[in-house]
């Protein structure tokens, strides 16, 4: 069953910036970072998603904890890092249609956090805001098979994924499949769903920006639970990534530098590569600017060269 949801000019006109944004990406490589700003965006990412739970600590001390320092903290927020790193180094191995794949992400998760981390609950939950009771999630004995029916909406190959990702953030918050990390869980799985397609949401940490605007992502969560349909979710999730992408465009004027370009050839280039292969992965450089990033590589003693002149050759030391 299509969980219920309407297509607004607000839906479609994000769709739209998005996609251009995705194709922009693309084109400038910028779909495969440099180790150094892979590691920075995973702390982003972990921070605002844990932050938003209630997490304590700060990015330098998540940061800390990453390079396996000693953090003065709360044991249960240092413990909540390093599960979150545990299932964030493991994400290109998460199925994104697979319900005991979504199981085992929350162990990984929850793991010493709570009794039945990787288990659906077995009682009934409600969402307090303040001293009112915001939500009642369905009975517990439903949850399964609900959980089943949103896998499966997952294997709908005629919705676009960008919308599925956001529907199922919804429906899951809804059904609150689990006693605890419901909301962790939600932020990380629409990663999942999107990177399944679209490679550079492994990077992307646009739960920073849902941390920015926790307001609004609660309010959008209420807003749709009050009509009875995801739309309003929608609308909120798919700006969040617009913005998101914008953001990783407009850094450093979004032109790669020297480094990122060397960073992102070695990455799959290992044996050895003279400069017209170089040239072949970067198709808009020119000569003069291939051999400037070759002799920094030489320089940084990333490479080292063989051969002289036309007959250069490059190989990783």
């Amino acid at each position: 069953m299509k969980p219920p949801y309407d297509i607004t000019p607000k839906i479609l006109q994000r769709i739209s910036s998005i996609s251009m944004k995705l194709g922009e990406v693309n084109a400038n490589y910028l779909n495969k970072q440099s180790p150094q700003l892979r590691k920075q965006n995973k702390i982003k990412t972990i921070h605002s998603s844990l932050s938003i739970e209630g997490n304590t600590l700060t990015e330098e001390q998540v940061s800390a904890v990453i390079d396996n320092k000693r953090v003065i903290g709360p044991q249960k927020d240092v413990l909540e890092v390093m599960n979150a790193l545990k299932v964030y180094d493991a994400i290109t191995k998460l199925v994104p249609d697979s319900g005991n794949s979504f199981l085992n992400a929350h162990q990984l998760l929850m793991e010493g956090l709570v009794t039945d981390a990787g288990n659906y609950r077995k009682q009934g939950v409600g969402i307090v805001q303040g001293s009112q009771v915001a939500h009642v999630a369905p009975p517990f004995e439903n949850v399964p098979f609900l959980m089943e029916e949103l896998f499966d909406y997952l294997k709908n190959q005629d919705e676009l994924t960008l919308i599925k990702s956001c529907v199922f953030h919804y429906e899951m918050e809804f059904i609150h499949p689990f006693i605890d990390g419901n909301g962790r869980m939600g932020r990380l799985w629409q990663t999942v769903i999107l990177m399944k397609e679209f490679p550079v949401f492994e990077f992307l940490p646009f739960e920073t920006l849902i941390h920015k605007t926790q307001d609004d992502y609660y309010k959008a969560l209420a807003l749709s639970d009050k009509a009875g349909k995801s739309t309003v979710f929608i609308e909120y999730m798919l700006g969040v990534i617009d913005q998101s992408l914008g953001e990783l465009l407009d850094y450093n004027n979004r032109i790669m530098t020297d480094v990122e370009r060397l960073a992102y050839f070695l990455q799959f280039n290992t044996a050895e590569f003279s400069r017209k292969d170089y040239m072949n992965v970067f198709k808009d450089l020119s000569t003069s600017t291939a051999s400037r990033d070759l002799l920094k590589g030489t320089e940084l003693k990333l490479i080292e060269r063989i051969g002289d002149k036309n007959k250069s050759r490059y190989r990783l030391l």
